[in-house]
C-alpha cells in the first residue's frame, strides 16, 4: 500500500522534475512567488507535518507552472456531490481557471438525486426525459446510468471547442431542478467537453456506491472527458477507491487528493489529459502516479 509520507516524496519528485524541464525550457522559477503566510501558522503546520506542509507549499509554488494554458479554450462543466467541501470546491474551480479553463457552470446534485429511497423519482423523471430526447439516451441505460447521462447531454458534449444546448438539452435542467434532482444558479448557454465530478460526503452504505458509478458512466457517455476527483480520505478504501474497481473507470480519470494543493494540481493535469485519453488513476493512492505526466 502507497504511504502518505511515500506518495509526498514521490510527489515533490514528480513536481521537481517538471519544473527543472520548464526552467531548462526557459521559464525562471523565480517568477513564481507564494503567499506570505503567518510565520506562527507556518512553524506550527511544520512541527506537526512537515512534509506534507514542504509539498503541499511545494506544488502551490509550482502547480501554476505545470498547469499554464493546459485547459486553454477548453470548457469545463463541475458537478458537485452532497457534503462538498466548499472550500475545496472553490480552491480546485479558481486552479481550474488559473489553467485557462472556462467553468461553464457549477451544478449541484442534491441528496434526491443520490439517496436510494428516491430511485423510483428518479427512474419515473430519467423514463419521461428519455422519450422527450428520443434517441440521444442509450435505450440500455440503466435508472442512474441514464440521469447521468441526461444530465450530461444538458451540460456537456463531445466537441472540443463547446457548443450551445439545444431547447430540449435545456429542458432537462429545468426539470431536474423543478423535482429537486440539481441545484443550480443561472443558465447554460454552452456545454462544455470536460466534466469535473467532485465527490462529497460518503455514499449511502447500501446502494451508494452503484449510484454514484452510475452517474458517472452516463457522464462519461456524453462528455469528451470525465474527471472524478475526491479528498485524501477518498483514496485507498474511500470512494475514489471503490469507483476504481468498477468497469467505469477504464472510461474516466480519478484524482484523490484535492483537499491539497498536489491534488488540486494533478486534477486540472487529469483534465488536460482527458482531452485525449480515458481512465488513468492519479493522487496519493493512484495506481498510474501522484499525476499524469503526459
Amino acid at each position: 500500500m502507497i504511504t502518505f509520507r511515500h506518495f509526498l516524496t514521490s510527489l515533490v519528485a514528480v513536481f521537481l522534475a517538471l519544473a527543472v524541464g520548464i526552467v531548462l525550457g526557459g521559464g525562471p522559477l523565480s517568477d513564481v512567488t507564494d503567499p506570505d503566510p503567518s510565520p506562527a501558522a507556518v512553524t506550527d503546520a511544520a512541527a506537526a507535518d512537515p512534509a506534507g506542509v514542504y509539498a503541499d507549499g511545494f506544488a502551490g509554488a509550482v502547480g501554476p507552472l505545470l498547469t499554464s494554458a493546459k485547459l486553454a479554450e477548453r470548457g469545463v462543466a463541475v458537478v458537485s456531490a452532497p457534503g462538498v467541501n466548499e472550500e475545496t470546491l472553490t480552491a480546485l474551480a479558481e486552479q481550474v481557471a488559473a489553467a485557462g479553463g472556462a467553468i461553464t457552470g457549477r451544478f449541484s446534485l442534491t441528496e434526491s438525486m443520490v439517496s436510494p429511497e428516491q430511485k423510483s423519482l428518479v427512474d419515473t423523471l430519467g423514463s419521461q426525459l428519455m422519450t422527450q430526447q428520443g434517441k440521444t439516451i442509450a435505450a440500455d441505460a440503466t435508472t442512474y446510468d441514464r440521469i447521468g447521462q441526461l444530465l450530461g447531454v444538458a451540460i456537456a458534449t463531445t466537441t472540443p471547442e463547446g457548443d450551445a444546448p439545444s431547447g430540449k438539452q435545456t429542458a432537462i435542467v429545468d426539470s431536474l431542478l423543478g423535482a429537486d434532482l440539481l441545484t443550480f444558479e443561472g443558465t447554460v448557454t454552452r456545454r462544455a467537453p470536460l466534466v469535473l465530478l467532485v465527490l462529497g460526503g460518503e455514499p449511502a452504505a447500501e446502494g451508494g456506491d452503484s449510484i454514484t458509478a452510475g452517474i458517472v458512466a452516463g457522464l462519461s457517455r456524453a462528455a469528451t472527458g470525465v474527471v472524478v476527483a475526491g479528498t485524501l480520505a477518498d483514496g485507498g478504501e474511500g470512494q475514489i477507491g471503490r469507483l476504481r474497481a468498477e468497469p467505469v473507470s477504464a472510461e474516466v480519470a480519478t484524482v484523490d487528493g484535492i483537499d491539497t494543493a498536489a491534488g488540486r494540481v494533478s486534477a486540472v493535469l487529469a483534465l488536460a489529459r482527458a482531452l485525449s485519453t480515458k481512465g488513468g488513476a492519479f493522487g496519493a493512492s493512484g495506481a498510474d502516479g501522484p499525476a499524469p505526466l503526459g
